[in-house]
Formats: C-alpha cells, sequence, structure tokens
C-alpha cells in the first residue's frame, strides 16, 4: 500500500462540490481491530466500515500523532551533531581547527557581529581526523544548548599561531554535517545538513585563505605568508523545532477505502486516530474515532 502523507486543512482546497452546504452530512464512519490488545510485532488489522469522501489515518506511532499535528516546536529536545573531517596537506594538526556554538549570534556575517557573540568551545566533545578521509566526528551532543529555547549558530574556526610552510601546515575538509533534533517521544527533525545549512564565511587576517563552501563539502584554505583566523559558520537555527505529524490518506473522493496493517514493534500505549471527511466549496465536515491499543512486550 502506497502511503501518501497529507495534512486535513488540504481538503479545504482541494475539494469542490455542487451540494449545497446545507446538504453536507457527516461522515458516517467507524473503524475497529480485532482486539485491543497486542504483543509487539504482532500485524494489527483495522477494518472499516461506512463511507466517507476522504478519510485519513493516524497510527499514533511517533511522528504520526493526530494531537500533534500542528506542532512546530518542543522543548526538551536531544540535539546531536554529526560530521566527517579530514586533515589534509602537511603534518596533522588537531588544534588549528574549532568546533564553536553560540545562541546570541545575531545572523550578520561580519567581525563586529562575530566578535560580539558569546562562542562556546565544544571541540572536545568530537572526534577529529589524524590524517584519514571521512572521520566520523561520533554523536556530538548539544542538547545543553537546546535548553535555553535560542535561536544557535554552529562554527568551524581555523586558527594557526604560526606561519606554517608548504611542507607542514594541513587544511580541513568536511565532506558531512548533520544537525537533528529528536523529541522525547521520539520524532526527528533534521535541522541542517551540509547543502541547506546556509553556510558564510569570514577571515579576520588574509581574505585570501578563506573557506571554500560547496553543497558537498567545506575546505579551509592555507596561508603560508600569513596567519589564519578564519571562520564558516551555519545560519540560525531554533534547536526546539520539530516536523508536525502526518496521517496518511486512505481515501480521497475518487478512490474506495481498504482495509489497513500495521505492525508495531515497541511496546506501549498508542492513540489511534482516523479522520473522515466530506467536504464542498462551501466547507466541511468531519468525523474523528479513535482507538486506544496497548501493545505488550
Amino acid at each position: 500500500m502506497n502511503k501518501i502523507f497529507i495534512t486535513i486543512a488540504a481538503f479545504s482546497l482541494a475539494i469542490s462540490s455542487c451540494k449545497k452546504w446545507d446538504d453536507l452530512d457527516s461522515p458516517d464512519f467507524q473503524v475497529s481491530t480485532e482486539k485491543l490488545t497486542y504483543a509487539a510485532g504482532d500485524t494489527v488489522r483495522f477494518q472499516f466500515s461506512g463511507n466517507a469522501d476522504n478519510v485519513v489515518f493516524w497510527s499514533g506511532k511517533p511522528g504520526q500523532r493526530y494531537e500533534f499535528r500542528n506542532r512546530t516546536f518542543v522543548e526538551g529536545n536531544t540535539i546531536t551533531l554529526n560530521f566527517k573531517s579530514f586533515s589534509q596537506m602537511g603534518v596533522v594538526d588537531q588544534s588549528n581547527i574549532k568546533l564553536l556554538v553560540s545562541t546570541n549570534f545575531t545572523g550578520v556575517y561580519d567581525a563586529e557581529n562575530i566578535q560580539a557573540a558569546t562562542w562556546q568551545d565544544v571541540s572536545n566533545r568530537a572526534t577529529w581526523s589524524s590524517g584519514a578521509d571521512q572521520t566520523p566526528s561520533g554523536d556530538v551532543d548539544l542538547t545543553d544548548f537546546a535548553t535555553a529555547n535560542k535561536d544557535m549558530a554552529i562554527a568551524f574556526r581555523y586558527v594557526t599561531s604560526a606561519v606554517a610552510d608548504a611542507a607542514t601546515q594541513n587544511r580541513w575538509v568536511f565532506r558531512s554535517f548533520d544537525l537533528t533534533s529528536t523529541s522525547a517521544d521520539g520524532g526527528v527533525t533534521v535541522l541542517a545538513n551540509m547543502g541547506n545549512a546556509g553556510w558564510k564565511e569570514w577571515s579576520f587576517l588574509d581574505p585570501a585563505t578563506k573557506w571554500t563552501i560547496s553543497a558537498s563539502q567545506l575546505v579551509s584554505n592555507r596561508s603560508f605568508t600569513e596567519l589564519n583566523d578564519d571562520w564558516v559558520i551555519t545560519k540560525l537555527f531554533n534547536p526546539n523545532k520539530v516536523s508536525p505529524d502526518r496521517g496518511f490518506v486512505l481515501k480521497n473522493i475518487a478512490t474506495a477505502i481498504s482495509d489497513v496493517s500495521e505492525v508495531y514493534t515497541e511496546p506501549g500505549n498508542y492513540k489511534v486516530t482516523v479522520v473522515a471527511v466530506n467536504a464542498n466549496s462551501g466547507g466541511l465536515k468531519e468525523t474523528i474515532r479513535e482507538l486506544e491499543l496497548t501493545i505488550t512486550p
């Protein structure tokens, strides 16, 4: 069965009818299961009766909960960063690369605003390349920056303390960057990846050595005559942002409905919601049915 995700608000835009609003009936629609308690891994079969123009099913699993259909942020998220680094060329020097986080950066990428922000060094939370390409950082926990419920920015800073020559100075390459937010109920929201993190560079000492930014990687550039202090910074992110939960369409006005099977692998209580809608150009009327399922170990 192909699952097409949709929000219920879309019905009012997509459907028209020659019926008048006064002639529109609320759907007479029911949902049932053989029982209300199943073991984890069992197949749960949902049966439907009655008729409706449109039917949307919410399984109650994380990401498919009707009560969270309009939720766009939540506190208490776990914020995790993963990236892959490469200390390339010259001699490996992990001291010249820093991972920084700020919750008061203005989002203006110039010397005054970057220096005015408070940047916390979290470099020791990551694993860095010792010369191998695609070295995983491991899960870098940034959850403590979400407790303030403020926008955050992440930066890589390439800074050298002595002028090096071509034989010794390394450069840094980052080929992946994934920042995710996981809510307490297990829903995962991708806050940023390498291609959409909104990277901006700023060089304090030698503009000729600024970071090179592309959709697939970040590359620091070496200088053999000047010191480096080069930053590359993400756009601002709300660490408490989550994607609204979604149901999937079982039926629209042009299709028939069929029974649905779901497998719940995690024990717990699940509220299953089915929203049946009749609609025309004058509006919509809906019927909401709920089942409380218990999944045992």
